[in-house]
């Protein structure tokens, strides 16, 4: 069965564990929030984590996420070190029973948004992303050396426009809506710390960052089927090059390529729905069908999106992507492993970004992770599940 999940970022998170338990979720998703990032997770500090929420109900499989500092994606720096004390969370997670490590390797930045109060038009408030919008963020406000030379000649002229026609309200929203942090966090960046950190890319392309990763992987990956974890990387948010940076985990043939470097179950995917969905050229049917031996990890989140590179949140069951179709892929791929993995434990999935609806409004909640939101996509992820799963067994 579907390890029925919810993510929580720690005891400052609004959403308590007394709720989560009412949700229907039955595994908590959270990280060491607290812990700088390339420093390695203490033993007794994961330890406390557990029993906390194992002490409402709960129980905590899957981390999400164990950060990879700047230096091993550049591999500059200090990056040995860094290796090295993310093998050793891999140790002290694994000692505790936690058996799925979700990460990303996103350079400089986690994912990117234009806007993330959009009112949709049942009243409820969710994220999207507008091409044009970014780009005039990136040529006018970031300044970015050389962004121009990014853009085609008639975006160039309508991100003009569109930044000539903000108020000063409006640029403080499209400015924090680009440098929110890390989820969980609390971290924002400055728009001179976002060029730093674009600038250590300068002289890495494609090609030398899947290297980086690649090696990364060769070091890691023994180490996490060592202590029986299942690894699972991110996509990237949104699934396509921005601010001339690398990317190498938006495609089915990034996928491939990151599970072939090393192939061991240890090895695999977060299948997220939506970061992958964001791109009209990703058939996602057809990717949940080719990596499904591979995915560890589930997200699932509607979008609706366009040839021009604009994605926006929807409704679990209105938006482009056929989320039901990828759940029936999943739990055929479920009942599979039950049939030839001895103490097979389920595959992890929780319900992404959550759209803020009802009383969501009455508090504030990082964006995209609010209380009723969520609960109203696991519900419709736990039933579509249950329809699918019975379809299946009554051979229809």
């Amino acid at each position: 069965m579907f390890i029925h999940s919810w993510r929580w970022f720690g005891p400052d998170d609004p959403v308590t564990l007394d709720q989560v338990v009412q949700t229907g979720a039955v595994n908590i998703v959270t990280a060491l929030h607290q812990v700088p990032v390339g420093k390695v997770w203490p033993a007794d500090e994961i330890r406390q984590r557990k029993e906390l929420i194992e002490a409402s109900g709960l129980t905590w499989r899957v981390v999400e996420s164990v950060p990879v500092h700047e230096d091993i994606k550049t591999r500059t720096g200090r990056y040995r070190e860094y290796i090295d004390n993310f093998r050793q969370t891999l140790v002290n997670l694994g000692r505790e029973n936690i058996h799925t490590v979700c990460y990303n390797f996103m350079p400089a930045l986690d994912w990117s948004r234009t806007n993330l109060a959009e009112r949709n038009r049942d009243g409820s408030v969710r994220s999207g992303f507008e091409f044009i919008h970014f780009a005039a963020l990136d040529i006018h406000m970031l300044k970015r050396p050389g962004a121009e030379a990014s853009y085609p000649a008639a975006v160039r002229k309508q991100a003009g426009s569109y930044f000539e026609g903000l108020d000063e309200r409006r640029r403080k929203e499209l400015k924090d809506s680009f440098l929110l942090g890390f989820p969980g966090s609390g971290e924002s960046f400055s728009l001179e710390e976002v060029l730093g950190r674009i600038d250590r890319y300068r002289d890495i392309d494609r090609n030398v960052y899947m290297s980086n990763l690649q090696k990364f992987l060769r070091e890691i990956v023994p180490v996490a089927e060592e202590e029986g974890i299942n690894l699972a990387i991110h996509p990237d948010d949104p699934p396509w090059p921005l601010l001339g940076l690398p990317r190498v985990v938006s495609t089915l043939m990034d996928a491939e390529e990151i599970i072939h470097t090393v192939d061991s179950p240890a090895n695999g995917i977060t299948f997220c729905t939506g970061s992958f969905g964001a791109a009209h050229t990703n058939d996602l049917p057809t990717m949940a069908q080719q990596l499904a031996h591979r995915i560890n990890f589930l997200h699932i989140r509607n979008v609706v999106r366009d040839q021009d590179l604009n994605f926006h949140e929807e409704n679990l069951l209105d938006g482009d992507v056929d989320v039901a179709g990828i759940i029936k892929t999943m739990i055929l791929e479920d009942l599979s492993r039950e049939k030839h993995i001895r103490d097979y434990m389920g595959i992890p999935v929780r319900p992404d970004h959550g759209a803020k609806i009802l009383d969501d409004f009455k508090n504030t909640y990082y964006p995209g992770y609010s209380l009723y939101g969520r609960l109203k996509n696991l519900a419709e992820i736990r039933g579509l599940e249950a329809g699918i799963r019975k379809s299946i067994a009554n051979g229809i």
